[in-house]
């Protein structure tokens, strides 16, 4: 398979990476490169900025003629806003990040995908509107749920061409993002979240997953 993952130098992105290069061709898209990235077998893209709608077609053109069986977004930035605490400018940047970045990469990569193709958007539970009993995290929670609303439409408008769409939760993952807490591994993490886009095609599309397998509410 030919499996792109925007976002691949660290964290869940490397350990997609070094998950699927084992068996796969994988395109690993980032702004910049890692020497953990470097040594993998992959075809390493940088200058993939999920910010600027520029950049990413211009990584798109990189890669022009490339069918790409899975598409995995997994950039995203977590900051801290509490009531008391609120700041505009930071959630402003979550938004960008994490919820118009991966709509931009998709469309940006429309013409890599075709039919058969899966997307795969890293989301959060924190996204989930019903999950949530402990506030704060305002750009953070808002930002999830409107990725979560964003990829639904896609499912929605890709469905036609065959094209299907998942959003998944990684879990509560040790990485720099989590300052080095958490319950999995990234290599767990990024297991689970493979054997998800695995087990699941078309007739789930839209649906938001946990990395474990459990459905999410919204």
């Amino acid at each position: 398979m030919n499996i792109a993952i925007i976002g691949s130098n660290r964290g869940i992105g490397l350990a997609l990476t070094e998950h699927y290069s084992k068996e796969h061709q994988v395109y690993a898209f980032c702004r910049k490169s890692s020497s953990e990235l470097v040594a993998l077998k992959a075809q390493v893209i940088e200058g993939c900025d999920v910010c600027s709608k520029e950049a990413l077609d211009q990584s798109a053109q990189k890669v022009k003629g490339v069918e790409f069986d899975l598409f995995l977004h997994v950039s995203g930035i977590m900051r801290d806003e509490s009531y008391d605490s609120l700041n505009p400018e930071t959630i402003q940047e979550q938004f960008m990040a994490n919820s118009i970045a991966p709509l931009l990469s998709v469309k940006a990569f429309e013409n890599n995908l075709k039919k058969g193709s899966k997307v795969g958007l890293l989301t959060s539970r924190m996204g989930s509107i019903a999950d949530n009993d402990s506030g704060g995290r305002y750009g953070y929670r808002m930002s999830k749920a409107a990725v979560n609303a964003g990829g639904k439409s896609l499912s929605i408008d890709l469905k036609d061409r065959g094209i299907s769409v998942f959003l998944i939760h990684p879990g509560f993952v040790k990485t720099d993002m989590t300052g080095g807490q958490g319950l999995l591994t990234t290599q767990e993490s990024a297991q689970g979240i493979a054997k998800v886009m695995a087990s699941h095609g078309i007739e789930a599309t839209g649906s938001f997953y946990h990395s474990s397998g459990e459905v999410l509410p919204w």
